[in-house]
């Protein structure tokens, strides 16, 4: 299992925190199992190359202060405008418990509806699972081959073929197929004035960039 060498930091000023970012290293907080809350800095290379190797929800190690510690990416902030982490959370853990976790799910097949022109929706595109740490799937797949328009899929309806303890609600849903779009609706939408984004750019390049102490 690959190491990432961290090294501690003290709370303080954003100056600091942008000083990091600038020397390539990520701002971010360890704690959980048998580990105090301690603010670190991680390189950003060397985190990105290790998420390449082990997946978004995979199992990693860090080195804090010479003690090496089991740890899951459990949160993160990224600067979407940049493509660059703003800020990571990594949890601790005990290699023989199990915790949830979110997983990606990738729906399969070619849905029966959507061959009659209706339109594939995937309101929820991930799931929360109980599973020991070395067991974490990187993504969860869902046959909506069945799934004709108008009908939609569950996770009760799915729940006893996912080998995995799924924690969320029976109701919670996974996929639905609408009815087609007439061509009035889609001249419509076709006529409907541009929006301008640059507000919402703004908005977003704010909410992105900002981090924890």
């Amino acid at each position: 299992m690959t190491t990432v060498k961290t090294q501690t930091r003290e709370t303080g000023k954003q100056s600091n925190l942008t000083e990091l970012r600038h020397e390539g290293f990520v701002p971010a907080v360890v704690y959980g199992y048998k580990t105090d809350s301690t603010t670190i800095a991680v390189s950003e290379i060397d985190l990105l190359k290790t998420l390449r190797e082990v997946g978004r929800n995979g199992v990693m190690k860090l080195d804090v202060d010479g003690k090496s510690v089991n740890v899951v990416l459990s949160d993160y902030q990224m600067d979407v405008l940049k493509g660059k982490f703003v800020h990571a959370d990594f949890l601790a853990i005990n290699m023989s418990d199990e915790l949830d976790v979110n997983v990606a799910v990738h729906l399969t097949g070619d849905s029966a509806g959507v061959r009659e022109g209706g339109v594939l929706n995937q309101p929820n595109r991930e799931l929360t699972v109980k599973v020991k740490p070395s067991e974490i799937p990187d993504s969860i797949d869902i046959d909506v081959s069945e799934l004709a328009i108008g009908e939609t899929l569950t996770v009760g309806d799915v729940r006893d073929k996912i080998k995995f303890n799924v924690m969320n609600e029976d109701d919670f849903t996974l996929a639905s197929v609408g009815t087609p779009r007439s061509d009035e609706e889609l001249e419509t939408t076709a006529d409907e004035p541009a929006v301008d984004e640059s507000a919402e750019v703004e908005e977003v390049e704010g909410e992105t960039t900002e981090t924890k102490e």
